[in-house]
């Protein structure tokens, strides 16, 4: 098993956890983290764009001019979508981009970037995270502490004050173990993580 250091909020050393290989140290599977980073991605869109085809515009239900024997081209209806205020050829309608994926995979695509985190020796684990004074200045010595700028910050549940002192940096994210996702492990640089939710992570993933 993977030993990592365990860290104050001061940035020092304060002892070693050893990780569980199940869960940090699973091979790292790409094709399930570029699966479950698409799905997040495209079940965020909310596929509401709408237009209007010639069949849904107002009006248009006279025929313009007569057939034949005007010089004009023979039309149908105002509405068409060769007309000022027709329909939308082909017009968008509102759809669902949702995807799915079976547990198992979410459940490896999560374990792969856990993993590649600790191989790339970008996981810290803290101590505790518990802050006398509720300042964003608080949390930003933290990170500056652990050398850190750009950071998901995890821990074991929902943690009011650790969101309010992390919500005004724009480079840091806060998540507890059940809200963690591949998507933001991947996309800050790293991970900084308390004690108490890696064995919350061990437990529910091992």
């Amino acid at each position: 098993m993977a030993n990592v250091s365990v860290y104050n909020m001061e940035g020092k050393e304060v002892g070693t956890l050893e990780l569980n290989d199940a869960v940090f140290a699973a091979p790292i599977n790409e094709h399930l983290v570029h699966m479950a980073v698409v799905r997040q991605l495209a079940n965020k869109r909310q596929g509401t764009q709408k237009a209007k085809t010639r069949s849904e515009v107002s009006g248009g239900g006279r025929k313009p001019w007569r057939q034949k024997g005007t010089g004009h081209a023979r039309q149908g209806s105002t509405r068409a979508p060769q007309w000022t205020g027709g329909g939308v050829v082909f017009a968008p309608v509102p759809r669902d981009y949702s995807m799915k994926m079976n547990k198992k995979e979410k459940v490896a695509a999560l374990k792969s970037a856990l993993s590649a985190k600790v191989a790339e020796e970008k996981f810290f684990v803290l101590d505790e995270l518990k802050f006398d004074e509720l300042k964003t200045k608080k949390m930003a010595a933290v990170l500056d502490n652990l050398k850190v700028n750009k950071a998901l910050v995890v821990t074991a549940d929902k943690d009011d004050d650790v969101i309010r002192v992390a919500n005004n940096i724009p480079t840091v994210r806060t998540a507890f173990t059940s809200t963690i996702n591949v998507y933001d492990i991947l996309k800050y640089d790293s991970v900084v993580i308390t004690k108490d939710a890696v064995a919350k992570l061990e437990e529910v993933y091992a």
